[in-house]
């Protein structure tokens, strides 16, 4: 198993990482609150360590888990920190009635932050079209990705696989998009037609 970093303490990140951890990977986590960070790596247990923010991450991956409008400042202050790590998007872009998406067209987070990131730096986009409190349940979710760089994706996939989740891509960097269009929808579904946030969204295989 391999050392997953987390810059970011909130709910996607202890869902991700509590994950990881039962799944064998160490875990360092990254926050500008030491004591937040501490009682999260206590709460996670064996595994999981604190990181100190703005230096190297100890993990190879390196989950990104901040909120989309301090994702950019967040990897351009790491800055070369982050050279040669695979940075996992996990943000969504919508806005705050989650009716649209922030970032211009024919663009997306991942791409944005990509832009802000080293050029020996692989961003792939995993992660958002799951809600945290779903994932923390232990099911077998289908968890969507995307990125550029295929040796970036093959380590993303083998990490999702390594939590019990099944790793679906679905192309390069530019359908990150699409997969951030999916917030706006999942948030419509579980107002509307599933009338509850219990609800994820999957593919199956006829036959």
């Amino acid at each position: 198993m391999s050392s997953i970093s987390f810059i970011g303490l909130g709910g996607m990140a202890h869902a991700i990482a509590a994950r990881a951890v039962a799944g064998g990977h160490s875990v360092e986590l990254i926050g500008r609150d030491p004591a937040k960070a501490k009682g999260l790596a206590a709460e996670l247990g064996v595994g999981a360590t604190v990181g100190t923010a703005g230096t190297v991450p100890a993990g190879d991956i390196v989950v990104l888990a901040v909120p989309y409008a301090s994702a950019v400042p967040v990897v351009a202050h790491y800055g070369d920190a982050l050279a040669g790590k695979v940075i996992i998007d996990i943000s969504n872009t919508f806005n705050a009635d989650a009716t649209a998406l922030v970032v211009p067209d024919g663009t997306s987070g991942a791409q944005e932050i990509a832009k802000a990131a080293p050029a020996s730096a692989h961003v792939v986009k995993a992660f958002n079209t799951v809600f945290g409190h779903v994932l923390v349940q232990e099911r077998p979710l289908d968890v969507f990705f995307a990125g550029d760089d295929a040796q970036s994706k093959a380590s993303v996939s083998a990490f999702i696989e390594s939590l019990g989740l099944r790793p679906l891509d679905v192309g390069g960097l530019e359908m990150a998009r699409w997969l951030e269009g999916v917030g706006p929808l999942l948030m419509g579904l579980a107002r509307n037609g599933a009338g509850t946030f219990d609800v994820a969204f999957g593919v199956d295989f006829p036959g």
